[in-house]
């Protein structure tokens, strides 16, 4: 499960099978069962996989914040500016700026 809070709401919800982010010491991944984290986050994209069939929960003024590509329909990706994320029992929360 990954959440994705911003200063102004809450921007996304949703199971996901897997989310990329942009560590202060590089790219990195979590998957399911990841081992607990604390991470401060780098500039960049968020990659989100949606686990097949979940609904997203996206507020609808920051839908267009949310980048997909053809060529993966069930990938979003979404930019930050830095921030800190929490992995634990399988849940994603990211605090970004």
């Amino acid at each position: 499960y990954l959440e994705i809070v911003t200063p102004e709401a809450v921007v996304f919800k949703a199971e996901v099978d897997a989310v990329k982010v942009p560590g202060h010491d590089g790219e990195f991944q979590m998957l399911n069962n990841h081992a607990p984290i604390v991470s401060t986050l780098a500039e960049g994209d968020v990659k989100i996989s949606l686990a097949a069939g979940s609904k997203n929960e996206v507020k609808s003024k920051d839908q267009s914040a949310f980048k997909t590509e053809n060529s993966e329909p069930n990938v979003l990706y979404y930019t930050i500016k830095g921030g800190v994320l929490e992995m634990k029992d399988n849940k994603a929360i990211i605090l970004a700026d």
